[in-house]
């Protein structure tokens, strides 16, 4: 293996949660989840070589997971219909608070796929503890932008929520 394949490989296997988060925000199944978790690893690897350390590797793969994401969303929302995870094939305890608070998790999730993808984008980003500095870098936007958005969507999100429950 090159130096380049294993250095990539390295990077990838420590930050492949990344990948994985990206993948359960954008998509309703496994079978699709598998194949956006490729299409991305793919498109990290092509771009790889381009990668010139400006910023950290973490925000730069968050960059291109998400713009491939958004770019297959985009495409396939206009030709195929996904089918909804059934969510107790993820139950793994029978534990009270385990099953609330991944209800709870679930439902958060449900909420998010009902924004748009930019939306869904940020909050994956504001979930993982980034600062908007780092958030405004990943997205492209300016880092006053960044705050004003996610307030927005935090508002967007309480609302689906409380629609939900009703």
């Amino acid at each position: 293996m090159k130096k380049i394949e294993l250095e990539f490989s390295k990077l990838i296997e420590k930050n492949q949660g990344i990948i994985h988060k990206v993948c359960r925000i954008y998509t309703n199944n496994d079978e699709d989840s598998q194949d956006l978790f490729q299409e991305i690893l793919l498109q990290l690897w092509k771009s790889y070589k381009s990668f010139q350390g400006n910023s950290k590797f973490t925000t730069w793969m968050y960059r291109v997971a998400l713009n491939t994401a958004i770019t297959l969303f985009r495409k396939s929302t206009k030709t195929i219909n996904t089918q909804e995870i059934d969510n107790t094939l993820y139950k793994i305890s029978e534990n009270d608070d385990f099953s609330e608070k991944q209800e709870q998790i679930n439902k958060l999730y449900e909420a998010i796929k009902k924004l748009s993808e930019i939306e869904r984008a940020l909050v994956l980003l504001y979930l993982e503890d980034l600062s908007y500095r780092e958030i405004s870098e990943t997205l492209g936007i300016t880092e006053v932008n960044a705050r004003v958005k996610m307030n927005r969507v935090k508002t967007k999100l309480k609302e689906i929520m409380n629609k939900n429950e009703e």
